[in-house]
């Protein structure tokens, strides 16, 4: 029998620190809430995750953009719509003036409204912003809702929401006309500049179904790669506990071991006695 160098008890102890740093890392999952806390615990999976969070992060980004590529075009719809409700009433102000039971000075108080509801139409144009950015110039937009620079939407619109663009800098000077004629002919520059305002408003709403569009297919896509991250980076706690309980019953029976491995050694006494 020999005691120099005690074989059970360093191998009971080498057992005993092993289980020790199984027993750690079961703590530290249990703790974080992570299976995988650092590049050792699974390399590959650590990899796929940080990639995965990565790209859901990049989606999430677009998300945001979306929502504001969302609020700036309905900032725009609105103005539009009042600017659609201005040439609704001037068309009424001019009809007003086209019957020849409008009298002069009639007409000339209808030039008067005209002329007033023509400005506010372009001080509409020149005050609708987003983030200082003026929306209805005639500029187009560019939207980046997606992580590749293909995904984006772009807003082309063909006239800015102005006066001049939609040819009504003649009526802004001129209001209603000295005459029924004149006011009369001045009906069909309304009509062709209210439909090309609708259609500067429909390429904003087209670019926005557009926009809703990709948003809805970014939540799911987000939500997915989440859960995809969560099944290999996330601890499943009731696996974990079973395995911590099981690691912890090893580690205390590893110390009875240690124990008895020691006593063992004592035995040799009963040799000499």
């Amino acid at each position: 029998m020999r005691i120099n160098t005690n074989i059970a008890s360093l191998t009971a102890q080498e057992a005993s620190a092993n289980v020790g740093k199984r027993l750690n890392s079961s703590l530290e999952k249990l703790s974080s809430g992570l299976r995988i806390n650092k590049a050792s615990d699974d390399a590959s999976g650590m990899a796929i995750a940080d990639k995965l969070r990565t790209q859901a992060s990049s989606v999430g980004q677009g998300i945001a953009n979306a929502n504001s590529a969302n609020t700036l075009i309905q900032i725009a719809d609105k103005a539009m719509a009042e600017q659609s409700n201005i040439l609704d009433i001037v068309k009424t102000k001019l009809m007003q003036a086209a019957t020849s039971t409008t009298s002069s000075d009639g007409r000339t108080a209808l030039t008067a409204d005209i002329k007033a509801l023509l400005t506010q139409f372009d001080s509409i144009s020149t005050s609708t912003n987003y983030n200082k950015t003026t929306l209805l110039d005639g500029s187009d937009f560019t939207f980046q809702i997606g992580e590749k620079t293909t995904d984006t939407v772009t807003v082309t619109t063909s006239k800015a929401a102005t006066t001049a663009s939609l040819g009504l800098a003649s009526i802004k000077s001129g209001g209603a006309g000295t005459s029924a004629s004149v006011a009369q002919g001045r009906l069909a520059t309304i009509d062709t500049a209210l439909t090309n305002l609708n259609k500067t408003r429909s390429e904003f709403g087209s670019g926005q179904n557009q926009i809703e569009s990709a948003l809805r297919n970014m939540m799911t896509t987000k939500t997915n790669l989440k859960a995809a991250e969560s099944i290999i980076r996330d601890v499943d706690y009731a696996a974990e506990s079973a395995n911590f309980n099981k690691q912890n019953i090893i580690a205390q029976a590893g110390t009875y071991a240690i124990s008895q491995a020691n006593s063992i050694q004592q035995n040799v006494l009963r040799l000499l006695q």
